[in-house]
């Protein structure tokens, strides 16, 4: 996977058009901020790069390959948190990571696991119940399940929410460190003032159409601002 191409993707729901005609490529080792209004598609592109959902024109190339050609192998190879965190309350925190450990197929499950735990600041709580944890914890496991395998695609929706000041410097950290490791990373977040301290690169989504970076050297914030004022016709 030494490069990710969306080609001309579109994504229709009926009569309504969550996404038209975005384009663009990226490559390891970069950490790429999606960006735009509630309803501008972030999510529903996250879940095609995903493999969770198909375009309904254009296409999604992972090196020179489709997820049709691809299948699990590539799947394997992508790691996603989204809104929905998929962990079962029910289970403590260590039976979690465990389990999809084990799904995963990897090797030495309990240290993986103890070692994810850690990295997570949770390892106090490891035998705790995941019902009774905050939100800001609950997403915390939720991204240790989601890079577990090293996935060489990472795909973040909101990872912030939730998170305090510590959490949020933490998570920084270790998406910097998957940056550093040459994995590509690519987020949707409302968190321009984090975003950018972090992102390698920004693409600006507005009413479901792509809309040029101004770039310029220029805060992310004002860059963001500019295209919302672009806003496609």
């Amino acid at each position: 996977m030494n490069q990710l191409t969306v080609a001309g993707v579109s994504k229709y729901f009926g009569r309504r058009k969550a996404l038209t005609n975005v384009t663009f490529t990226c490559e390891p080792g970069q950490i790429v901020g999606l960006l735009g209004p509630n309803g501008a598609g972030k999510s529903t592109l996250l879940n095609i790069l995903a493999t969770l959902l198909s375009p309904s024109k254009g296409a999604v190339t992972y090196g020179d390959r489709s997820a049709v050609d691809g299948g699990a192998e590539i799947r394997g190879r992508i790691g996603m948190l989204g809104h929905d965190l998929f962990l079962y309350p029910e289970l403590t925190a260590r039976e979690n990571l465990a389990f999809f450990a084990e799904l995963y197929g990897l090797p030495d499950v309990s240290r993986v696991v103890t070692h994810a735990l850690e990295q997570a600041g949770l390892s106090a709580r490891a035998d705790d119940y995941v019902s009774g944890f905050s939100r800001g914890m609950r997403q915390r496991v939720a991204l240790e399940r989601a890079l577990l395998h090293d996935p060489a695609l990472v795909l973040l929706d909101e990872p912030f929410t939730g998170l305090d000041q510590a959490s949020t410097a933490a998570l920084v950290s270790r998406l910097r460190d998957r940056q550093r490791a040459g994995r590509l990373i690519i987020l949707a977040t409302h968190d321009l003032d984090i975003a950018d301290t972090l992102v390698t690169r920004a693409i600006f989504l507005i009413d479901g159409k792509p809309v040029e970076d101004a770039g310029g050297g220029r805060p992310l914030r004002e860059r963001y601002q500019a295209a919302v004022a672009a806003r496609p016709a």
